[in-house]
């Protein structure tokens, strides 16, 4: 055992005693925090505004601060944008994190000097957290590999600092871990996401790998070139690889690939992360929820999505949310954000801890007719339709088609088959069946003919990354939706069905 693993697996030890510890008291850390974010938020533009003064308890917070997305706040982001100090967070912010964003364009998210070191945390906590649970500390003595965004960043004309924020953390990446960490910053900064895998394939594969941290369908598209380039599957190449950290997708439809890729030889932990703030992670392998950190700076409400955007919607805190309900996440943060709609859904596993699963984006759901079907329910419905039929998939989506004629309207999907289905219609049965067995809107659609049964295209394999390099998204912390209220996606990827499907 080398000196890091030893180390490493005394720290793991200790903070894990203080994650359990924290865990158990998690109302309260919430509501000291509450108090600690209030009291920084009157010194500010935002907080004298909004009476930050008046405010004594979380219910006159409630009143006086209305949920809001980045769109609804962008008066006061962008004047923290041009440098104006003390505007949502006494000081000005050491970072911007730029993401993209909807009707705003790029959106630039403030980073200070607080919130980034719970992100760091966070990764941390993760790792000490996995080493403490499963034994294994081997990876501390190879390659770690964090397929992020580049780390080179921007100053803008008021001397703010701009980046992703993979990018930006990766300045933080703790000094005796340097040595082990791969790609090369030269490689790192490459800012064109095919030409950077490439490079990193090169650089990376006569190399001890033993961690690989990143986005689900990146490091797919990293596997597919090392398969291309060296003709050898991942564990060929790299025998010790260990441990595979991931997040920012929900992870259920892309397990059947990379346990084809892990073989029940790599370890998986999954984060919770985003430009703003670091919210939970898995910390054991024989359950995915992930575990809510109720001290990291962050003062958490949940809005049930049965009221999601309708007026007088209710903010549940984290003492009142239940097991099994789908929440919209509401964030106010030690990087001066107030009642801040996140835009991720979740859904709580356990109440004691805290433990959730991410289960999509408000934004990602299809309800042209009513249905209000989310992403949880098709990703559900997939795994269930491909386990039927044998058939296997990198991709998909799914829109509505609209058309006039009453009852020949449905759900579109548009699938990338790496294996074909024994059966196409039967594939097509259970897809449609699992939908309605899990939403009673659509369900109630299907019987009333006002709906028809889905829509099935298999489309060209990476088809889905044509459509994200035609949006300057590829790679990077970018996602890919698989659920669209629009024809937007549909329309692009009619190029890439499959003739004869």
């Amino acid at each position: 055992m080398n000196i890091k693993s030893w180390i490493g697996g005394m720290w793991a030890k200790r903070r894990v005693k203080a994650i359990e510890k924290e865990s158990m008291s998690a109302w309260e850390l919430q509501q000291k925090t509450f108090k600690e974010l209030v009291a920084k938020g009157r010194q500010t533009a935002f907080g004298k505004a909004h009476g930050f003064e008046e405010i004594r308890s979380i219910a006159d917070f409630q009143q006086k601060i209305p949920v809001r997305n980045y769109e609804q706040n962008k008066e006061w982001f962008d004047r923290i944008v041009v440098g104006e100090p003390d505007i949502s967070w006494p000081g000005k912010p050491l970072y911007l994190a730029k993401t993209s964003g909807t009707t705003s364009g790029a959106k630039y998210i403030p980073i200070t000097d607080v919130s980034i070191k719970k992100q760091i945390q966070g990764a941390r906590d993760a790792l000490l957290c996995y080493m403490h649970d499963t034994g294994k500390r081997d990876f501390l003595g190879g390659k770690m590999m964090f397929l992020s965004g580049s780390p080179e960043l921007q100053t803008n004309a008021k001397g703010m600092k701009i980046g992703r924020l993979s990018g930006i953390v990766n300045h933080y990446v703790p000094s005796y871990l340097t040595r082990n960490r791969v790609p090369t910053y030269e490689t790192n900064i490459i800012e064109d996401w095919e030409e950077k895998v490439g490079t990193v394939v090169g650089e990376v594969a006569p190399q001890d790998l033993r961690l690989i941290s990143g986005i689900p369908p990146w490091v797919q598209m990293l596997f597919e070139d090392l398969k291309a380039k060296t003709g050898k599957e991942p564990l060929e190449v790299w025998p010790n690889l260990q441990l595979f950290v991931q997040g920012g997708v929900d992870f259920s439809p892309y397990k059947p690939i990379f346990d084809y890729y892990f073989k029940d030889k790599v370890d998986t932990v999954e984060v919770f992360p985003a430009s703003e703030g670091f919210f939970a992670f898995q910390n054991a392998q024989a359950d995915n929820g992930l575990l809510l950190m109720p001290d990291y700076g962050i003062f958490y409400e949940f809005v049930p999505m049965d009221s999601y955007g309708k007026e007088g919607a209710k903010r549940l805190t984290l003492n009142e949310v239940e097991l099994g309900v789908q929440y919209a996440m509401v964030i106010s943060t030690n990087a001066g954000l107030w009642a801040y709609d996140l835009g991720d859904t979740v859904k709580f596993t356990s109440l004691r801890p805290y433990k959730l699963r991410v289960t999509g984006r408000v934004k990602h759901f299809i309800s042209a007719f009513g249905e209000h079907v989310i992403s949880e329910e098709v990703n559900q419905a997939i795994l269930k339709a491909v386990a039927s039929t044998g058939a296997e998939f990198q991709e998909f989506t799914v829109a509505p088609l609209i058309v006039e004629e009453k009852g020949d309207s449905a759900h579109e999907w548009f699938i990338e088959f790496v294996k074909y289905p024994e059966d196409m219609e039967r594939f097509r049965n259970v897809l449609d069946e699992a939908i309605r067995e899990q939403n009673p809107y659509y369900e109630d659609l299907r019987q009333g003919n006002i709906l028809k049964k889905v829509v099935v295209h298999p489309i060209e394999l990476n088809a889905s990354r044509a459509y994200m390099k035609s949006q300057g998204k590829l790679g990077g912390q970018n996602k890919f939706p698989r659920l669209s209220n629009d024809r937007k996606i549909a329309n692009f990827l009619q190029d890439f069905v499959q003739k004869g499907s």
